[in-house]
């Protein structure tokens, strides 16, 4: 089996009309207790961003290999992930019929990736 990461860009869902984010909510969360339920559900979460009245631990960062910590990437980069559904399942049309649940519950599109598997783990 292999674990495949399901994820949306950050600002993939700013087109939702706020009036339509908690049958959103309900929606999505009804796919993570299926995939649970199924027994392939990994993990699941959405990536915070936080606003300038937040905690500063919440604000993303990089360490670069040096040890070097900097502030970034910044929340108006188009390369950040906004979430991120991971599944192990036996193939990778599996994987994309999960993405196309989560996709429709989302309203937005997925990004599928296979992990590399690493058998010393």
């Amino acid at each position: 089996m292999a674990k495949y990461l399901i994820s949306f860009d950050r600002g993939a869902m700013d087109h939702i009309p706020a009036e339509d984010f908690p049958q959103v909510g309900e929606d999505a969360h009804a796919v993570c207790r299926e995939a649970k339920e199924a027994g392939v559900l990994i993990f699941t979460g959405g990536i915070h961003y936080s606003t300038e009245d937040e905690l500063l631990a919440a604000n993303p960062a990089v360490v670069d290999t040096d040890g070097l910590i900097t502030d970034g990437p910044y929340p108006e980069s188009k390369e950040l992930i906004g979430g991120v559904f991971v599944v192990e399942v036996p193939t990778r049309d599996e994987a994309l019929q999960w993405a196309a649940k989560v996709a429709k519950a989302c309203r937005c599109p997925q990004d599928v990736r296979m992990f590399m598997h690493d058998d010393e783990l």
